[in-house]
């Protein structure tokens, strides 16, 4: 379950909220004419920024001075063994938490894309509702996020992500392949500029790893810049532009330095 951000007693019989009219079961059941693809037209360039980066626990270092910058389009990789800090980067790059010293900024952002300037995230928890339904969690999460048109927004990525026939279908019903694409979908309601995902492929099955592997390649040519954290090399990997290894919460390596990318991913997988 995500944070405080709701909190259910039990599961409403619609998504209900006081500033938006009430949403019927299966609102989404007409199907539109318009294809759909994952990628919007065009994204407002924005980068990632690491100034110095520290992040401790108690007395335990899980990032030490990490600094680079990542230009807006990449798609750049997060390699290293487990307890590397990938995973405590990749959150506070989302803004889930917050750096014990230094500073994160997004060059090329602007007020007049406040709204995709946010980076989505897909972390190890699926961050959506067990007890709402695949189509209640992204209208909840496309109006929190205050998407133009959340219905016909939440429908086309259902569709996308291969869960329209299950819209009406609880969360906790899920496997965990089909949970992990609800949990992409949520992250990319907002058309973010920045995607952050840690393995993203968990939990998914050959044919949905290469569907991710399709959409992330339209989305960074849209225009969207990506940072993610695998193991290893994969269809996903070959999609990168950019690696960076990290090792004891410390960056060691970069191919922006003269690093190769085939050294830095099989190193992660070891």
């Amino acid at each position: 379950m995500p944070g405080p951000l709701l909190r259910f007693v039990s599961r409403p019989q619609s998504f209900r909220c006081k500033k938006y009219p009430r949403v019927p079961p299966g609102a989404l059941a007409e199907p539109r004419k318009t294809k759909f693809t994952v990628a919007p037209t065009k994204l407002s360039p924005t980068g990632l920024r690491f100034e110095g980066i520290d992040k401790r626990y108690g007395g335990l270092f899980a990032l030490r001075r990490v600094s680079f910058e990542i230009s807006a389009g990449e798609c750049a990789i997060l390699a290293g063994r487990n307890g590397s800090g990938k995973t405590t980067l990749l959150r506070i790059a989302g803004q889930i938490v917050r750096p014990s010293a230094g500073k994160l900024s997004f060059p090329g952002s602007s007020a007049d894309s406040a709204g995709n300037s946010r980076p989505g995230y897909v972390g190890h928890s699926t961050m959506v509702y067990d007890e709402l339904t695949a189509e209640e969690n992204l209208l909840l999460f496309a109006r929190l996020q205050k998407v133009e048109s959340p219905v016909a927004r939440a429908e086309d990525l259902l569709r996308e992500v291969g869960l329209y026939e299950r819209r009406a279908s609880l969360v906790r019903t899920f496997s965990r392949g089909m949970r992990q694409r609800i949990a992409i979908a949520r992250a990319l309601i907002h058309h973010p500029s920045v995607l952050l995902l840690d393995e993203p492929a968990t939990g998914l099955d050959p044919l949905g790893i290469t569907w991710l592997a399709n959409s992330l390649r339209e989305l960074n040519r849209a225009g969207c810049t990506i940072v993610m954290s695998l193991h290893g090399e994969s269809e996903i990997s070959s999609l990168a532009t950019r690696a960076v290894r990290l090792d004891a919460g410390s960056v060691i390596a970069d191919t922006k330095t003269g690093a190769s990318l085939h050294d830095i991913l099989t190193f992660g997988a070891a």
